[in-house]
């Protein structure tokens, strides 16, 4: 793994800035420290990690949680940033992550990293240089589109372009090498990368049934505040199928729960052909909503004017450009004016 990651890195080594190797040793200070820290979050960057190798990013994006939040998934206070990415509400809401009552997508480790490596993907083919994604990611896409404008595409050298950024957002780049300095040679460090068997490797498991948090982690042969710690973005013990509906886990305690839950369908089905049919014991009724949750959400629309893009409609309404394709079928469709485009769902 860490030589696949190593092979996948794009941007300046160890010595291209002095500050790097300087944020290196500040990193590894304590050896035996970081090496905990490392181990303790490696089912993180190895799940990361395919991300980011599923949507052609570079590989020192990896470890960039490790620059914002070390893996941790801090809750998100107010207004202020969220989860292993510290993302913000607005840029939540572009990223098509929702935020609501019971449930924050900014903590959901697999639906957030998705979205940022989409994210990254799309400032890199509008950037063109991995240096000023990382700028992009820190400082706002905006902010960094102007700069461009005015001084064009910064020089390979230095590494850390000299621009007239905020320091944290120079910084920001800098501590993102040295992290990956330290990965790129870590007896330069005196410390080791750990290793994590296969079977511990973290995978989403697709819920298709409602069923309660105790009872997942029951079928799934792991504990239950085990399972939450894997999955922050759920605020209660309650799991709907429809949002999120997936659960991070284990590859050994997935394949339990999958098994679980296909003996629970079919269980379900011979049930079906009597009248009345209980539930499979492993999945569970919704629970009760006030009425003002239960009240019917009527989905919003916007009627197309001329000369508008997919990609204006999207930012005006703080969504995703991915859920106006596929919430109206577009798939590449040219929009046309009068054209009336669902912003979102509806929810009974």
């Amino acid at each position: 793994m860490w030589d696949k990651l190593r092979d996948s890195f794009a941007m300046a080594d160890c010595d291209a800035d002095p500050q790097i190797t300087v944020w290196a040793h500040r990193y590894t200070q304590n050896p035996q420290r970081f090496e905990q820290q490392m181990s303790d979050v490696l089912p993180r960057i190895i799940y990361v990690q395919q991300a980011a190798e599923k949507h052609d990013v570079a590989g020192e994006f990896v470890l960039l949680p490790w620059v914002e939040s070390q893996y941790r998934p801090v809750p998100g206070h107010r207004n202020l940033p969220a989860g292993m990415w510290q993302i913000v509400q607005s840029t939540a809401h572009v990223m098509g992550l929702h935020v609501e009552r019971g449930y924050d997508g900014r903590l959901d480790t697999s639906a957030a990293t998705d979205g940022v490596m989409r994210m990254l993907h799309d400032y890199h083919d509008q950037l063109h240089d991995w240096r000023l994604v990382d700028y992009a990611f820190n400082r706002g896409e905006n902010s960094v589109q102007r700069m461009v404008q005015q001084h064009g595409l910064p020089p390979d050298e230095p590494a850390i372009p000299k621009w007239p950024v905020p320091k944290v957002t120079r910084e920001h780049l800098t501590k993102l090498l040295a992290i990956s300095c330290v990965v790129r040679d870590p007896a330069r460090f005196n410390v080791e990368l750990p290793t994590l068997p296969a079977d511990q490797h973290l995978e989403t498991v697709q819920i298709k049934h409602d069923m309660t948090l105790s009872s997942a982690a029951d079928h799934a042969g792991m504990e239950t505040d085990d399972l939450k710690r894997l999955n922050p973005a759920l605020q209660g013990d309650f799991l709907s199928a429809d949002a999120p509906g997936h659960l991070l886990m284990p590859r050994r305690n997935a394949e339990l729960l999958r098994s679980a839950m296909q003996i629970a369908n079919e269980q379900d089905m011979v049930a079906s052909t009597s009248p009345n049919p209980p539930l499979p014991a492993m999945y569970a009724d919704k629970p009760e909503q006030s009425a003002q949750d239960a009240a019917p959400r009527h989905a919003r629309t916007h009627v197309v004017k001329p000369g508008e893009s997919l990609w204006q409609i999207a930012r005006n309404y703080s969504v995703s450009v991915n859920s106006l394709e596929r919430l109206n079928h577009l798939h590449g469709k040219p929009l046309k004016p009068g054209q009336v485009l669902k912003l979102d769902s509806a929810s009974h």
